[in-house]
């Protein structure tokens, strides 16, 4: 008999949940690609080369009153 299917976490309008997969220099290339573009979390390590963290897709630029 099939599991019933979980619900998804609540999330967060602009906010994406990523699990990424990949060797250690692939990880860290793709983010400082994003770093340099979006908020991100500290990545959450864990075996087999996954990493979670979340990205902000919110407006990053200065805000025109601080410059």
């Amino acid at each position: 008999m099939p599991r019933p299917r979980r619900e998804d976490p609540p999330t967060l309008p602009g906010v994406a949940d990523i699990r990424l997969r990949a060797d250690e220099a692939t990880t860290r290339i793709v983010l400082d690609v994003l770093r340099a573009h979006f908020t991100i979390t500290a990545p959450r390590d864990y075996s087999g080369g996954r990493s979670y963290f979340q990205l902000d897709t919110g407006n990053t630029s200065p805000d025109p009153d601080d410059e």
